[in-house]
This record gives C-alpha cells, structure tokens and sequence, in this order.
C-alpha cells in the first residue's frame, strides 16, 4: 500500500473495540498494536513488561503501584532531581514509541492516547468504540467468566481509569466527540458493521475508493 494509513481506537471496555481493531489491521493489511505496545516499550526501554502491565492496570496509590514505584525507583530517576514520576516516565517511553511505529509505516493503534500523540505529525484516522452497559456486561461475562456484578463493577473501573489518564496526559475529554474523527456505537452495528463503517471512512480519508 503506497498510502500510510495509521488508525488510532479509543475504546469502552467491553465494546470490542480490540476485536475491530484486529479486523481493520486484517482488512487493511496493516500492522495491529495493543498490547504490543507495552512489550515493545518493554524490550527497547529495558523496564519490565510487567512494571508496564501494572502501571497500566493499577491506580496510582494501589498497591500493586506501591510494589511497583519501590522495585524499580531507579525508573524515577530521569531528571537531576528525580522529579518524574514512574507513571510519567513509562508515558514517555510508550509516547517514543508510538512515533516511532508510525513512521515505520501504516498500522492500527488502540488506546494509550495514541490519538494525541501523533495529531501533529500525522492525519490520522481517529475512531471511539462504545456500546450499551447491557451488552458490555454481557461480553465481559462471557470473554472473563465473572458474574454480572462483578463485570460492571470491572468496567466501570477500568473505564474511569482510562478516562483519567487520558484526560491527564492529552488536555483532552475522553470520550466525548471533540477527541475523535468518529464515534460509534459497538451494540448497534456489530463488530461487522462497525468495521464495515469504519472502512468506508478510512477509504474516503485517504483516497482509497478505487483500490
């Protein structure tokens, strides 16, 4: 593909917004990253991947976070004065490494405020996944083998977690329309329709309708 097609997805949990993601990648040919991300941030920045996973997983005060911050304080220590937090430290790692995928050429990337990133150095196609509370329950359930409590009490979690760090790193509202190209609705168009849509705006976006 002569065009360099970079695609950002922000996502509820539960809304499958990985599996579109995937399904893009595949349609398109193209690079996917999601949890790739983190192990390629891992691998070049020399941090464990697991000090990555829960970082991301965890809130800053947990902890898990706590063990974290401990291990591996030698992370802290960017600046002269050791000011920069664990969190901030592995957000710019992740940050290098985002820009460095997309100039390697076209890919999918989900989450980690990959949208902002890149807006100044790329056009790309930015797109949020969400669905109904019902249906998300029900995909949690199903993909994680919990009750229905304790999968909306996941969600919720971990949907309040991406939406602070979001807001924290980008200046930006999770979320809401001003962030995103566009925005659909997982439990009205199915994964198929969403990737059906998402297609058709990917192929306008870059000229693509006659390939």
């Amino acid at each position: 593909m002569d065009k360099k097609i970079i695609v950002t997805i922000g996502r509820e949990y539960g809304s499958q917004g990985h599996v579109i993601g995937e399904k893009i990648a595949q349609k398109y040919n193209i690079s996917f990253y999601d949890k790739e991300l983190l192990e390629r941030a891992a691998k070049e920045s020399g941090i464990s991947k697991e000090i990555f996973q829960v970082v991301e997983d965890q809130r800053t005060g947990s902890f898990l976070y706590s063990i974290a911050m401990g291990a591996y304080s030698y992370a802290n220590r960017v600046t002269a004065a050791g000011t920069v937090s664990l969190s901030d430290r592995l957000y710019m790692v992740q940050n290098d490494i985002i820009k460095k995928i997309a100039k390697e050429g076209s890919c999918v990337m989900v989450g980690r405020c990959s949208n902002y990133i890149l807006k100044d150095e790329y056009d790309c196609a930015d797109i949020f996944i969400y669905a109904d509370m019902e249906d998300k329950i029900k995909y949690v359930m199903h993909s994680s083998g919990l009750d229905e409590k304790k999968a909306k009490d996941v969600i919720n979690k971990i949907d309040k977690k991406r939406a602070s760090y979001y807001n924290y790193y980008t200046n930006r509202k999770w979320g809401v329309r001003d962030s995103y190209d566009l925005m659909l609705n997982s439990s009205s168009l199915g994964v198929d329709g969403c990737v059906d849509i998402i297609s058709k705006f990917i192929d306008l976006k870059y000229d693509l309708t006659d390939k």
